[in-house]
């Protein structure tokens, strides 16, 4: 495996690298490898990662739910000629 050194490397990047490494659990070396393939699109990045978080506040309409609000909206759509 190919190894590579990444000088004059920042005191604040350094810290934040060394802080990622931490809150995850891993070495510095594999919170930079996770980083790098993250950001090259090696390793795709987790989709509707907070979807749990808002499942309550939403929801999904069934056939009738739809049928419904589409009855009860319908006349939205008409235009009123007297009025314009």
């Amino acid at each position: 495996m190919k190894s590579m050194t990444i000088h004059n490397i920042d005191a604040r990047l350094a810290e934040l690298i060394k802080a990622k490494a931490e809150s995850e659990g891993v070495s510095v070396n594999k919170a930079i490898k996770n980083l790098l393939e993250s950001a090259l699109g090696i390793t795709p990045r987790p989709q509707n990662k907070y979807l749990n978080d808002f499942k309550e506040f939403s929801g999904l309409w069934s056939q009738s739910d739809l049928a419904e609000f589409e009855e009860e909206t319908s006349d939205t759509g008409l235009i009123d000629s007297e009025e314009w």
